[in-house]
């Protein structure tokens, strides 16, 4: 367990400095090592920081008694056997989330218990077949259940080891009576992660996140931007006349974000690269907007196979075969940004090595 607290932010993400003085992005393993193990699953955390990762990253949603669960989405049809588990079939149903029709079995109708029976499966089958093959293997994680494993790897691996968890949905939760905010500040507390712990909280809705900062958590607060729409909050209170992500990422916007008392913006891939001529690929500068504002910049997310890179970055016609990701993920990492999620944490610790001098 955590139990200390330092007085200071926590650093969850936060960039090291070489003794050139070369900032180094830190490697976040993105729901831990999911290009190699089912997401979320105990295996995959713990590959990720044997492939050389800082911290990963759970997505959190909640059960019907208020338990923090590790899942991509409320809907869980993708991501566990749920479909195939009979006393199960009667829990299907249909719910607008965000402003999705979603048809399928949601974790809120759940109770940890019956949860628990459940079992992880790859999500991208057909990118990643080999993945796949450990299809059942796993059970699902609790947010408990992560805080423990973090603080065991650091002690196995000799360094700090962080968490970056995403509050999926908050307004959708927070509707059904299960606020995500308080619901982790029980559980953080608990487990002594709450003061001075290398921990930050992202979430797509400011709102979610600036209830922890007047609560005093002590983390970094990052606020994470599509490439496109709004931001499910602001549409629930202003419907179409929602101030869109765009306007987050100007430099008022920015400005706004660093006022407010967060620390990080995470952008899409997307907004980190622009097509120069010829179809050649180079950074944007938002990484140095946002550090002109006050605000750190994180990248999500860093995938080698062709479907998750830009077009003039892609080989070959085979969605899940590997492109030029060497050259992506190095844009990214040189453009200044504090940290990177990955799916292949080896692959983003390789890169920054070779790029970067560590």
């Amino acid at each position: 367990m955590r139990t200390e607290a330092s007085g200071t932010p926590a650093a969850a993400a936060r960039p090291r400095i070489t003794p050139h003085g070369v900032p180094l992005p830190a490697i976040i393993g993105h729901r831990g090592a999911s290009g190699y193990r089912p997401e979320h699953s105990a295996a995959a955390y713990e590959l990720a920081f044997a492939l050389g990762a800082d911290a990963v990253e759970p997505d959190l949603v909640a059960t019907r008694d208020g338990v923090l669960v590790l899942r991509h989405d409320a809907e869980i049809s993708t991501t566990t056997d749920v479909a195939s588990r009979p006393e199960f079939a009667a829990l299907r149903t249909t719910k607008e989330i965000d402003g999705a029709l979603l048809d399928g079995w949601f974790t809120e109708d759940f109770t940890w218990r019956q949860l628990a029976t459940l079992r992880c499966v790859e999500r991208l089958e057909g990118l990643r077949p080999l993945s796949a093959t450990f299809d059942g293997r796993y059970g699902i994680l609790r947010l408990r259940d992560l805080l423990g494993l973090v603080s065991a790897a650091s002690e196995r691996h000799g360094r700090e080891l962080g968490i970056v968890a995403e509050l999926k949905h908050a307004t959708y939760f927070a509707s059904l009576g299960l606020p995500l905010d308080e619901l982790l500040r029980v559980e953080l507390a608990a487990a002594g992660w709450d003061r001075g712990a290398p921990l930050a909280v992202e979430s797509f809705e400011a709102e979610v996140l600036l209830a922890l900062a007047a609560g005093g958590l002590d983390a970094d607060l990052v606020y994470l931007v599509e490439a496109h729409g709004a931001p499910a909050d602001r549409v629930a209170r202003r419907g179409t006349a929602a101030r869109p992500y765009d306007d987050d990422v100007s430099d008022d916007g920015l400005a706004r974000l660093a006022a407010s008392g967060l620390t990080g913006v995470s952008v899409d891939l997307s907004r980190m690269l622009r097509t120069t001529g010829e179809d050649a690929l180079a950074a944007t500068d938002i990484a140095h907007r946002a550090a002109v504002a006050g605000v750190q910049t994180y990248c999500w997310t860093l995938r080698p196979e062709n479907a998750f890179l830009p077009p003039s970055a892609r080989r070959g016609q085979s969605p899940g075969a590997p492109g030029d990701w060497r050259r992506v993920f190095e844009l990214v990492m040189r453009s200044g940004v504090a940290a990177v999620f990955a799916d292949h944490p080896d692959l983003a610790a390789s890169v920054r090595e070779a790029a970067l001098g560590e």
